[in-house]
């Protein structure tokens, strides 16, 4: 593991879904998960997200229509809130959920709106 690239990816984690979101995550791995914690902090957050040459805000806006396009509407919700923190708007999450609506299809960008409303109500942005 390399130590650099996880602190540096333990602090852009941190920074998008939060710190106390991410310290319960760590906290709650064990001998069989945390390898992978491990790497993903390293390699998602600390390669990926550490290269500077794409700024967090649109990265968090990928992020929303790639994972909405996968369906995989528990880390949307979770990346849905770290948008926010990235600057994202209601309105540019609107529109994030109109583009997977055209490409993969209505039933999918209705799970985004759902949980979209959610996220927005827990902020106060309903």
């Amino acid at each position: 593991m390399d130590d650099k690239l996880f602190e540096k990816g333990l602090a852009k984690r941190k920074a998008t879904l939060g710190a106390e979101y991410v310290e319960k995550n760590l906290a709650a791995a064990d001998d069989f998960t945390r390898p992978f914690q491990e790497a993903m902090t390293a390699w998602c957050w600390g390669f990926g997200w550490g290269d500077e040459v794409i700024d967090a805000k649109t990265r968090s806006m990928m992020n929303l229509a790639m994972i909405g396009a996968l369906g995989k509407m528990h880390e949307w919700e979770i990346h849905c809130r770290g948008a926010l923190n990235n600057g994202v708007s209601k309105e540019e999450i609107r529109a994030i959920i109109h583009v997977v609506g055209i490409y993969c299809g209505v039933p999918q960008s209705l799970e985004c709106f759902r949980v979209a409303r959610k996220v927005l109500e827990e902020n106060g942005m309903a």
